[in-house]
């Protein structure tokens, strides 16, 4: 609830201001003398309470006193006798009561009856029988509520109540304000309120019907807008294709937008940026283009996931300023609650549709470790009959390309089912993001078994192909039979250092892009460094995280840009 900014007391004597501050503890509590003019308040400097202390006969008698200052403040004032009956009062209690005739009321009464909602349930009575201050919310109406504050006057002895001072503070706003954002995350729950077996069952054009029904029906019954336009960007072609449109004109609906900040009006603007944009008057802004027929207004937030923008959400008004940046801040909640469910949605598409690809994925996972033993295997025994015997030599060599056409063949299969996924945020789409390294040809060298398994895993997912070699000796036959893109090589190796492995590999392949990694900067070899004076381009620094090794991949693959002529 809200605190008032400034209360003051006035006609405390010096025995009673701590036992004021006592009862108004937790709040901004300024005690002024008794004799303290009221030429002391400026307009600038209005308290947001004013307690006078004294007889109830006293206490009337200062108010009509300072009855210019207190008809001026924001808040209701109501001074009540011991049986709860209005003695007096300010402006702003007949402007709730929507009357004059207050005196010798019951308060409650007198504001029609609210319902009371706590925390004090009896405030009057409970700051008569305590002698302390009590605080409660009250109800007049389903758009208008109440803070009230009551404090007790005391005797000349403090310690007999001789009546109340109430103060009453409208927080309809803040209430009403709370209970937006309430619906909004509920309409977030609701929009996702499907099982995935229901959604499974369903095709996607259903489902994105469905969604586009309850957006409508949340947009219109919570945040009160009749003019609604969501369009998706497509990651491919930075265009902003409609998903639903409400009261937009048809030339509006069928414009061809792009996530660009200029010539593609406030919603290009706003993909491209990320940013909301709040168009007071439509006459003059200059990105704004026509949406709704007559429109004066628009608000326009980013559907924003993880970062990404997926698309944009825009409402137009027929008034001039129909928006505040509150409402900009609940439409940015709600386009976020949309986004969720966008995702989600997007997500069981790619479950159902890339079924057969996450099958092919697996299966290449399953199959790592027994292909790259196999690939050791063959070339070892492969090493050992080279210039011996011929027809043995060429059996093994078949072998070798039967494993890796085996391989191949399956990421074929897993590549034809993944499915064109135009309007997913990027994380959803690595191959995409990484076309660079997709199809490259990966080597990883690692004494640690889970550290080659862990590699593939992560690369696989980038359309890489990935061998992998447990010693120096091992990859050494590996890269003497077969052309690889890049190596990525641990520095500890059970047979020879890093170097002496980068040296080796550079001598059967001059060109052949080098990654020496090692655990927490730990070289005791210097392989790094001597590799570096030897040209190596790049060090990975293990645990590092899967955006640096692409991107070192990415670096170390890209052949170097040609000098521009002089």
């Amino acid at each position: 609830m809200a605190v008032p900014e400034r209360v003051v007391v006035l006609g405390a004597s010096s025995e009673q201001h701590e036992q004021i501050l006592q009862h108004l503890r937790g709040f901004p509590v300024d005690v002024l003398p008794p004799a303290t003019p009221f030429s002391h308040f400026s307009n600038d400097d209005l308290p947001d309470g004013v307690l006078v202390i004294g007889t109830m006969a006293s206490l009337a008698m200062r108010l009509n006193e300072i009855n210019a200052l207190v008809q001026h403040l924001p808040d209701g004032l109501v001074v009540l006798n011991h049986q709860q009956q209005v003695l007096w009062w300010n402006r702003r209690i007949e402007e709730l009561a929507g009357t004059n005739d207050l005196s010798g009321r019951d308060f409650f009464g007198v504001l029609q009856n609210p319902q009371i909602e706590g925390p004090d349930f009896s405030p009057l009575n409970q700051a008569l029988a305590t002698s302390e201050t009590t605080r409660t919310k009250l109800r007049l109406s389903d758009k208008q509520y109440l803070e009230i504050l009551v404090s007790p006057v005391l005797d000349e002895h403090n310690e007999l109540p001789l009546g109340l001072v109430v103060t009453v503070h409208d927080i309809s706003n803040d209430v009403l304000e709370r209970e937006k954002l309430n619906a909004i995350h509920q309409a977030g729950r609701e929009l996702g309120d499907l099982s995935a077996e229901e959604l499974i069952e369903m095709s996607v054009e259903d489902r994105i019907e469905l969604l586009k029904q309850k957006i409508i029906q949340f947009t219109q019954d919570t945040l009160n807008y009749e003019t609604i336009e969501i369009r998706l960007l497509d990651r491919n072609t930075k265009s902003l294709d409609p998903l639903l449109h409400v009261g937009m004109t048809e030339e509006a609906t069928h414009r061809k937008l792009f996530a660009n900040a200029t010539n593609n009006g406030v919603t290009g603007f706003v993909a491209a940026t990320g940013s909301s944009y709040l168009c007071e008057e439509t006459s003059s802004d200059p990105l704004y283009l026509p949406g709704a027929l007559g429109a004066r207004s628009s608000l326009t937030v980013p559907l924003i996931l993880h970062d990404e923008v997926l698309g944009t959400f825009n409402v137009e008004s027929s008034k001039a300023g129909a928006f505040s940046h509150r409402d900009l801040q609940f439409l940015e909640l709600f386009a976020r609650e949309i986004a969720i469910s966008l995702n989600t949605l997007e997500l069981f598409a790619v479950e159902k549709m890339t079924a057969q690809s996450e099958s092919m994925n697996l299966v290449l996972r399953e199959i790592h470790r027994p292909l790259s033993e196999i690939l050791g295997d063959a070339n070892w025994i492969l090493d050992g009959f080279i210039g011996h015997q011929p027809e043995i030599c060429e059996r093994l060599q078949r072998v070798i390309n039967h494993t890796r056409g085996i391989r191949d063949l399956i990421m074929k299969i897993g590549e034809a089912a993944q499915p064109a996924l135009p309007h997913a945020p990027v994380a959803y789409q690595p191959a995409a993001q990484r076309a660079r390294i997709r199809g490259k040809r990966i080597l990883v060298v690692d004494q640690d078994d889970t550290i080659r398994q862990a590699a593939n895993d992560l690369l696989v997912r980038f359309g890489c192909v990935v061998e992998a070699a447990s010693s120096g000796i091992e990859a050494e036959r590996l890269v003497r039979g077969y052309h690889y893109d890049a190596a990525i090589i641990d520095i500890r190796l059970p047979d020879m250092t890093g170097f002496d492995c980068f040296v080796r590999i550079r001598q059967l392949n001059e060109h052949l892009p080098v990654i020496l990694m090692t655990g927490f900067g730990y070289d005791p070899s210097h392989s790094i460094v001597k590799a570096r004076q030897m040209g190596l381009k790049s060090a990975l620094y293990k645990p590092f995280r899967l955006e640096q090794l692409l991107s070192e991949l990415e670096k170390v693959m890209t052949p170097p840009a040609e000098p521009t002529a002089s």
